[in-house]
């Protein structure tokens, strides 16, 4: 990567007597970027983001964090609060361990960016599990971090609450680096710009996510047709360019091909050649998700 790295591992290991939770992690993450950290359950992701935290110690390996420890803020996946401190308590409390130079003021901003603020002077104990995790978020950003650690952040969120967190993991992103872990695929392809994916401990994939997304996925084309579809896909098939023609239900076709450049080239031909009555035909939008079950199978 070209950037400079804001954290940067080099054969990171970590053992549970003999169960091995991560095995020579090269993990590395740009200044201003927002880092998606995506694997199955048991891959690992919790166990690195501990270490980097500086809550566990690596078996083997190196960390290097180019911003000083003050400067790093984390959210565990299910944040706990003291039941009778307030919301705006939380926040302040947060303040004081680690930026008591920093006005009150921040902590009004804080818990207004997370959509708090009508709520600061509520007990912790009334909140839901909903306004808890903005809650973690706005203790989390209240110091202006420069290296922003999250652990499903958008754990126990409705739809809009997700919206509303994604929106401003995005912003943080502006001013800040984010890495965060995440099993809503979805989050992490709206969100971010690099992504690393972990299996058993492995680093399997680590780039830009244009990059996986384009290498990973087998191109493809929807194809909406007029009946009849069976002469068609029996003329594609045949195809040298073509890997797959299926029906998808009676009225479409799911066309894969060798490369994109083969598919624009060819299949429009083809489709006049079969005698094809096409509504329309579009590529097929590559996703976090087919990638993801294909690199981790």
């Amino acid at each position: 990567m070209s950037d400079p790295l804001v954290v940067e591992t080099q054969g990171l290991t970590k053992r549970y007597g003999s169960t091995t939770a991560l095995e020579a992690v090269a993990l590395h993450v740009g200044t201003d970027s927002v880092y998606g950290l995506v694997g199955p359950n048991g891959a690992g992701k919790t166990t690195l983001l501990g270490i980097l935290a500086g809550l566990r110690r690596p078996s083997a390996g190196s960390v290097s964090l180019n911003v000083p420890r003050q400067r790093i803020a984390v959210m565990p996946d299910t944040p706990r609060f003291e039941p009778w401190l307030t919301a705006y308590e939380v926040v302040d409390l947060a303040r004081r361990l680690v930026a008591p130079d920093a006005p009150a003021s921040e902590v009004e901003g804080a818990l207004g960016e997370v959509e708090l603020a009508d709520v600061a002077g509520r007990a912790v104990g009334g909140l839901s599990r909903g306004m808890l995790q903005r809650l973690g978020l706005a203790a989390t950003i209240v110091s202006r971090p420069e290296l922003l650690i999250l652990d499903e952040p958008c754990s126990a969120l409705d739809p809009l609450g997700r919206n509303d967190v994604l929106d401003l993991v995005t912003r943080l992103g502006q001013r800040s680096t984010v890495l965060f872990s995440s099993h809503i695929l979805s989050d992490v392809q709206r969100v971010c710009d690099t992504v690393g994916v972990l299996r058993g401990g492995q680093l399997l994939f680590e780039g830009p996510l244009e990059d996986l997304l384009a290498e990973r996925v087998t191109p493809s084309f929807l194809v909406r047709l007029r009946p009849p579809l069976d002469p068609v896909v029996a003329a594609l098939r045949p195809e040298p360019w073509v890997r797959s023609a299926e029906m998808i239900g009676g009225s479409e076709l799911r066309v894969e091909v060798r490369s994109l450049d083969e598919g624009e080239r060819e299949l429009v031909g083809a489709l006049a050649r079969a005698g094809a009555k096409v509504v329309s035909l579009e590529p097929e939008a590559a996703d976090l998700e087919s990638v993801f079950l294909e690199i981790t199978r």
